[in-house]
């Protein structure tokens, strides 16, 4: 029998350093599920880690949940930006809830063995996975285009970059996702609009860095080209933050005051 196509690497983090930061993994798994044991295996994963809990609900008991995560603005984000998976969500009877903490640590075999489950629940019956921290609801294909690549997804892929207005006509790049890591996530403040190309690269850039376990202390100086001193990290944040649901380091951009 040939090997099976590796889809989940537990890339190692060659920068890693150990910090109190935890590795934080959410997902909600819509479907039919057949009663069959989940085949994980051929997507290089071992199932799901000892930190990870599984749990399944009927549907229409879990749409009474205060946490629910269709209903209200979140529901109505979800319905507007994917209306195809939103349905099919919708209409599933069953949905599993999938929650774990980790220690932060030196490799992501977590996540592959986490993925790789996901994966294996499509086959038996999912029809959408809602991945919370990235605030984004694929259907089956959509999930599998995006993490189904050999030798594995793009660093990029696991974490969300956003766009929005700032004060007087700047811009805020800043990303969700993060947590999956066991690191703070980005914050680039006052982008002039003709440098927001350029501060997503960067912001793309730290996402790997972090990602493969680099990590900011508070007034750390970042070198950027064609930014004359560079800039320097604050850390803030924490898990009940509203803006990113975990801890975060920012940058401002230069020529403008906080």
């Amino acid at each position: 029998m040939s090997n099976p196509v590796i889809y989940f690497p537990a890339w190692q983090r060659p920068h890693w350093q150990s910090s109190d930061e935890e590795i934080v993994l959410q997902f909600y798994v819509f479907g039919n599920f057949q009663p069959t044991r989940v085949p994980s295996a051929v997507y290089g994963s071992d199932g799901l880690p000892e930190e990870v809990q599984l749990s399944s609900h009927h549907h229409h008991v879990l749409r009474d949940w205060e946490g629910y995560p269709l209903k209200g603005p979140l529901g109505e984000l979800f319905k507007n930006d994917s209306p195809e998976a939103y349905e099919e969500a919708m209409a599933a009877p069953q949905v599993l809830v999938v929650h774990g903490r980790f220690k932060d640590q030196g490799d992501t075999g977590y996540l592959r063995d986490t993925l790789g489950v996901l994966a294996g629940l499509l086959d038996i019956g999912g029809v959408a996975i809602l991945d919370p921290q990235i605030l984004t609801l694929f259907d089956a294909a959509e999930w599998r285009d995006r993490y189904l690549v050999k030798d594995g997804a793009p660093l990029r892929n696991h974490v969300l970059i956003l766009r929005d207005e700032d004060e007087a006509g700047r811009y805020w790049v800043h990303t969700r996702g993060l947590r999956k890591f066991g690191r703070p996530d980005i914050s680039l403040r006052n982008v002039p609009e003709s440098e927001t190309d350029r501060a997503g690269a960067l912001c793309q850039r730290l996402i790997e860095l972090e990602a493969l376990g680099a990590r900011f202390v508070d007034g750390q100086a970042l070198d950027v080209d064609g930014i004359f001193g560079g800039l320097t990290a604050e850390l803030g944040g924490g898990f009940d933050d509203p803006q990113f649901n975990n801890t975060y380091v920012e940058f401002y951009w230069p020529g403008m005051d906080k």
